[in-house]
């Protein structure tokens, strides 16, 4: 056994360091570390900085993309819900059918305008009605007896383009969204009908 271990073995069964302070294996991963950042050249990991930016950089855009489409999606969706509540309130005011697909349509719009929903095209309003709980044709509940609970439905619906949005980073994102809300009102079932 050579001396240096004979001294190992013995100053680790008593855990004691030897007189010159610390324990030989200690002292000597400390000075193996001292060398190696001495022995460090200025330089050694050039261009390691751009390799992680080429690296992380197009999922940070991607993330702030969809962050984007996420946004807008939301903000069209509560468009569409305050323009189905909006045209159904205003259809259920009307005295008549036609009056009342008119004043729909235009509070749809009125409201999509306002808040600058990005849809493609007009928004499409579908009008139903219901009686007693039962579905009927929309003219049909302007027409329905005095004193039947009648309400009307309105479905709103907007397609959000996403084409200011530079989708090209992600591969099978689509060019817009189709975004719809429902709202029901009733009716005064003691107004005359016409």
């Amino acid at each position: 056994m050579s001396g240096m271990h004979a001294w190992w073995s013995r100053a680790a069964a008593t855990g004691r360091p030897r007189p010159g302070g610390g324990f030989p294996a200690v002292r000597e991963d400390a000075r193996a570390v001292d060398r190696r950042l001495r022995d460090r050249r200025p330089g050694g990991e050039r261009g390691s900085v751009a390799v992680e930016v080429a690296v992380l950089a197009p999922a940070f855009l991607g993330l702030i993309v969809l962050a984007g489409v996420a946004g807008r999606t939301a903000i069209a969706q509560e468009a569409v819900e305050s323009a189905a509540h909006d045209a159904a309130r205003a259809a259920s005011i009307a005295r008549d059918a036609a009056t009342a697909r008119t004043s729909a349509s235009a509070a749809a719009r009125g409201q999509l305008d306002w808040q600058r929903a990005n849809c493609v095209d007009q928004p499409t309003v579908t009008l139903t009605g219901s009686a007693g709980g039962d579905p009927i044709d929309f003219d049909d509940a302007y027409t329905s007896a005095t004193g039947t609970p009648t309400s009307v439905t309105v479905v709103v619906s907007c397609t959000v383009s996403f084409s200011d949005i530079h989708l090209s980073l992600l591969p099978g994102m689509p060019d817009g969204r189709t975004v719809s809300a429902t709202f029901t009102s009733p009716l005064d079932r003691y107004r005359s009908r016409p």
